[in-house]
């Protein structure tokens, strides 16, 4: 297994697996804190299980079957999540055209403004924490954007 290294005030280092299961373990807790004060901070009008169907649903219509597959929940949980959806205008049912079982759920106009308007908020949330960071912070935000979108891809 090859060393990784980490650039210094001197130049490289390789970093041991010690060091480098630490640096994950930061990193690890660092994103999951991000995560969760995004999620719980920035609005308080859908809770984030809810606000997560909503995003969904809006590349396409879907059952509550395949929406308790992708959520990776059950289904009777994600019933009473869209339940809730449907109740506040969000989402919309349908029969299903091909199986009258199931039922099709979709985002209604107020659950797509619903939706961009949280993503601004957390946004906004996200900016006003980088607005505080020096020339030098925003740089290095930018070069670990890309290496933290190819560790969530893999």
């Amino acid at each position: 297994m090859s060393k990784q290294t980490v650039e210094t005030v001197s130049g490289p280092k390789a970093l041991t697996r010690t060091e480098l299961a630490r640096l994950a373990n930061d990193l690890r807790l660092a994103c999951m804190r991000i995560s969760r004060r995004v999620r719980y901070e920035s609005d308080l009008l859908l809770p984030p299980h809810q606000f997560s169907v909503l995003s969904r649903l809006e590349s396409a219509p879907k059952t509550n079957s395949e929406l308790a597959e992708i959520e990776r929940v059950t289904a009777p949980s994600m019933k009473r999540t869209t339940n809730v959806l449907v109740e506040a205008g969000y989402v919309a049912r349908a029969d299903d055209p091909e199986d009258g079982r199931q039922v099709i759920l979709s985002l209604t106009p107020e659950g797509l403004k619903t939706l961009k308007r949280i993503r601004r908020h957390r946004d906004e949330w996200m900016l006003q924490r980088f607005e505080g960071l020096t020339e030098e912070e925003h740089a290095l935000l930018a070069s670990v954007r890309d290496v933290l979108l190819k560790v969530a891809s893999e």
